[in-house]
C-alpha cells in the first residue's frame, strides 16, 4: 500500500472516530499540510463516502450522519488484540458473546489476516491465567501460529538468560500462555530434543520449507509445564510427602515440581508417600510453603533447605513462647 492511499485510509478512520475534525488538528495527525488533507478528503467523496464540510470557528470535516461505516479495517496489531483479548473473555466464561463477537469481526476482515488469525486461534493454549500478560511481539506470534497450523519448521535467533544469541531451527507444536509470558514448544531439531522458548526472546523468525509430524503425547500446555519442572537450576529438591495426589498438588503444581508415588494404590484418592521433586534458584520461599502443607513431610535433600526449615520453626516457637509486653 502506497504512503497516500494508506493516509487516506488513516483519514477516514479518524473520521469514523466521530465528531468533527478540524483541518489542523486533521494535518497534524497525518503527517501533512492543509491542502493535503483536502485533497485526501477528495479522493474519499470520489469513493462514494460522504464527508460533510463544516463551516464556524470550529468547522473542519466529519461523515455525514447515519451513513453506515465501511468494512472494519484492523492492522495486524490491532486485529491480534482484538481476537487475544476476546479469547481470554471465552475463558473466564463469555462463552458465546465472545464467540459471535469474534465470528463478526472475522467476517469482515481480508481474508489473509483472517486465516492468519485463525492460525493463532487453532495453535493457542493456555496454562495458567494472568491478568498481566504481556502482548507477544504480532509479527513473531502470527509466523509461529502458521508455522504451527501447517507443521512448518521455522528458524529464528533466540536470546538465553546471559543475552547470548543463537541460531535455532524448530518444529512448533503450539502457543502456550502462562503466568503473564507467551512460550512456543517443540522439537530443537539442532539439539534433538523438546525445547519451550520464551517469545520475547525470539527475533527474526521465518518459516522454512518443508514440513513435520507432531508425535503423540502430551499437548503443548503440558510440554510446556513439564519443561517448568525439570529445567536446571541452582538447586535440587527432593521431599516425602503423605497425602493424595490431590492433596499434594494443591501446593505443588506440575508447573513447579513432578510427583511419584512411593507405594502403589488403587484409589487415587487413598493417602500415600509421594516423593516430590523440584528444581530452584533459591531455597528462601521453600520453608513458608512447608509450613503451609497440612501433610506429614520430610525432606531428603539439600541440607541447606532442611537448615532453612529449623531455621523458620524457631523463629516461630519463639515468637510463640514471649507475646509482647506493655
Amino acid at each position: 500500500m502506497s504512503r497516500p492511499t494508506g493516509r487516506v485510509l488513516a483519514l477516514l478512520e479518524l473520521l469514523q472516530s466521530g465528531g468533527t475534525r478540524t483541518i489542523a488538528e486533521l494535518a497534524d495527525r497525518l503527517g501533512v499540510e492543509g491542502r493535503t488533507v483536502r485533497r485526501y478528503v477528495d479522493q474519499l467523496l470520489d469513493l462514494g463516502i460522504p464527508v460533510e464540510a463544516v463551516r464556524g470557528r470550529y468547522g473542519g470535516y466529519r461523515l455525514a450522519r447515519g451513513h453506515r461505516l465501511p468494512p472494519l479495517m484492523l492492522n495486524d496489531d490491532e486485529a491480534l488484540a482484538v481476537l487475544l483479548g476476546l479469547v481470554a473473555e471465552r475463558r473466564a466464561g463469555f462463552g458465546t458473546a465472545s464467540e459471535t463477537a469474534a465470528a463478526k469481526i472475522r467476517r469482515v476482515l481480508p481474508a489473509t489476516l483472517a486465516r492468519r488469525l485463525d492460525a493463532v486461534q487453532e495453535s493457542l493454549a493456555f496454562a495458567r491465567p494472568s491478568g498481566g500478560t504481556a502482548a507477544p511481539d504480532t509479527g513473531t506470534l502470527l509466523t509461529l501460529a502458521d508455522a504451527v497450523r501447517h507443521r512448518r519448521p521455522v528458524s529464528f535467533r533466540y536470546g538465553d538468560r546471559e543475552g547470548r544469541r543463537t541460531e535455532r531451527t524448530l518444529h512448533p507444536y503450539g502457543i502456550v500462555s502462562h503466568s503473564g509470558r507467551w512460550y512456543v514448544t517443540g522439537e530443537d531439531t539442532g539439539a534433538g530434543e523438546n525445547r519451550t522458548f520464551r517469545l520475547d526472546r525470539i527475533a527474526d523468525a521465518r518459516t522454512l520449507p518443508g514440513s513435520f509430524e507432531e508425535p503423540a503425547g502430551p499437548g503443548p500446555a503440558e510440554r510446556v509445564l513439564s519443561g517448568f519442572a525439570t529445567a536446571s537450576y541452582r538447586y535440587e529438591v527432593t521431599l516425602r510427602i503423605h497425602g493424595t495426589v490431590e492433596q499434594i498438588r494443591a501446593c505443588f503444581p506440575a508447573s513447579i515440581a513432578t510427583m511419584d508415588g512411593l507405594a502403589d494404590a488403587d484409589d487415587p484418592g487413598t493417602e500415600h508417600w509421594h516423593r516430590v521433586e523440584m528444581r530452584a534458584e533459591r531455597l528462601d520461599w521453600l520453608p513458608a510453603l512447608l509450613a503451609s502443607v497440612d501433610r506429614p513431610f520430610a525432606i531428603e535433600r539439600p541440607d541447606e533447605l532442611r537448615a532453612l526449615v529449623l531455621g523458620l520453626a524457631d523463629r516461630l516457637a519463639e515468637g510463640a513462647r514471649h507475646p509482647p509486653t506493655g
